[in-house]
């Protein structure tokens, strides 16, 4: 068997409160493999628990079902076996369409195998592929159907995620798809933002530092000050990636929780017993004998590690010290307000959290006061006030939009004048101690 696992793109948070129907939805054209490869792997999941779509019904007629459309939009996952023929029926190829339209706007994840067909001839529509997809466009003779088709199968030949399986042993491709599936299926998702605005492009960008696909052991920081959103991001990678490691783990609120008693211990002990899936973790004792645990029983594992809220440099120190303490293909990602920390642990990967641009704020806030993604007229300017007070901290924009929700102009003038004088206090009282601590150093 050749086969290959592709890590797949980014998605945001949002699937992970989307009730889905399905676990997994099929898509696969039955001549090829119904009774081969996708009947195997049907029965497979199924085997498992997992629960999946599959047409069992004989296609008549052009247009796709409207029950098919629905167990498309409310499965969690698509897996689309492409076989040679996979391009000669407009059923499979208005599944594609579909499924590629959910991906984008219900985040649904979308694993290609691609079945005893290269993805260059998916992309390029060449060989047996494309000659099946010319076929069809001589039947349909619909050149702005075709041209859809033809980009879709452009899309799907790039996506990551997925499989390419020439030849050998299907049991054991089969195998992995469902471990694979089985730990997306079966993994508790983060809490990450009611209303994800922005979150997206950031994850992507810290993704591109990540590389995961490289088979490198990394550190990322994740770099800003308090309301910035890093935990918010981090959450949304882990949300995104974490099904592809061996173990994974987000440790949160590391700066408050060190300061507990044996709180390193504590965290060390959590760390050890969610990647390794074992709640039987006997107590580590001290931070030392922590640090031998980590080493030798997570040296050998591809993990992600996210430390979030770190503060001191020792917190890095106990719960990741070196990146030998992990096997090749780990990530640990560090959010932290403190650069020099950063720099003092070598980590070199560094994303610096942008504030918010204008409309991201404006949308943010507008769904936290008044649940729309725009603010009624008359309260347009008092809108831009909130926005301009917030200074592009998602943080603020949520908890000011919130307490605004349903009050009156007449409150929202007063709030907001209230917070603008208590920060120019603030600023006042602390351009006078800079000026106490500079006229002492001076003497």
């Amino acid at each position: 068997m050749t086969s290959e696992f592709q890590e797949p793109s980014s998605s945001s948070s949002s699937s992970n409160t989307h009730q889905w129907t399905h676990d997994i939805f099929l898509s696969f054209r039955g001549t090829d493999t119904r009774n081969n490869f996708t009947g195997h792997l049907y029965n497979a999941l199924h085997k498992k628990g997992i629960n999946t779509f599959i047409d069992d019904e004989l296609r008549r007629g052009e247009e796709i079902s409207p029950a098919l459309l629905k167990a498309i939009e409310g499965s969690r996952i698509s897996i689309l076996i492409l076989s040679k023929n996979y391009a000669s029926s407009s059923w499979c190829l208005d599944e594609l369409l579909k499924i590629l339209e959910c991906k984008k706007t219900k985040e649904q994840m979308v694993l290609p195998v691609f079945f005893k067909v290269d993805p260059s001839d998916v992309e390029h529509q060449t060989k047996c592929f494309g000659k099946a997809f010319d076929e069809l466009g001589d039947k349909v003779k619909d050149d702005v159907k075709m041209l859809r088709w033809k980009d879709a199968l452009i899309d799907v030949s790039n996506l990551t995620g997925g499989w390419i399986f020439s030849k050998g042993n299907e049991s054991e491709l089969i195998q992995e798809i469902v471990q694979r599936v089985s730990l997306v299926v079966n993994r508790t998702y983060l809490n990450v933002a009611k209303y994800p605005v922005g979150i997206e492009p950031r994850v992507h960008e810290v993704n591109s530092l990540l590389s995961i696909g490289r088979n490198d052991i990394r550190m990322v920081g994740i770099l800003g000050i308090n309301g910035i959103g890093k935990t918010t991001i981090a959450k949304a990678i882990y949300n995104s990636i974490a099904y592809q490691f061996d173990g994974s783990c987000f440790l949160a609120n590391i700066g408050e929780t060190s300061k507990q008693e044996s709180g390193l211990v504590h965290l060390q002990e959590t760390l050890l017993s969610e990647i390794l899936r074992d709640t039987r973790i006997s107590q580590v004792g001290n931070v030392n004998r922590g640090i031998n645990v980590i080493k030798q029983r997570l040296c050998s594992k591809r993990i992600l590690l996210i430390l979030d809220g770190v503060d001191k440099l020792v917190q890095l120190e106990t719960l990741a010290g070196n990146l030998n303490w992990f096997g090749i293909g780990s990530r640990i990602i560090i959010t932290t307000r403190e650069k020099a920390l950063l720099a003092n642990h070598e980590v070199n990967l560094i994303y610096p959290v942008r504030d918010m641009d204008h409309n991201e704020a404006l949308q943010l806030f507008s769904l936290n006061a008044f649940k729309t993604e725009k603010p009624p007229e008359n309260y347009a300017i008092l809108t831009e006030r909130a926005i301009r007070y917030a200074r592009g901290l998602p943080l603020v924009l949520t908890d000011l939009g919130s307490e605004l929700y349903g009050r009156s102009i007449v409150q929202w003038k007063s709030a907001l004048d209230k917070y603008e004088a208590e920060r120019k206090r603030k600023r006042k009282v602390r351009k006078k101690s800079s000026k106490k601590i500079f006229y002492k150093n001076s003497k």
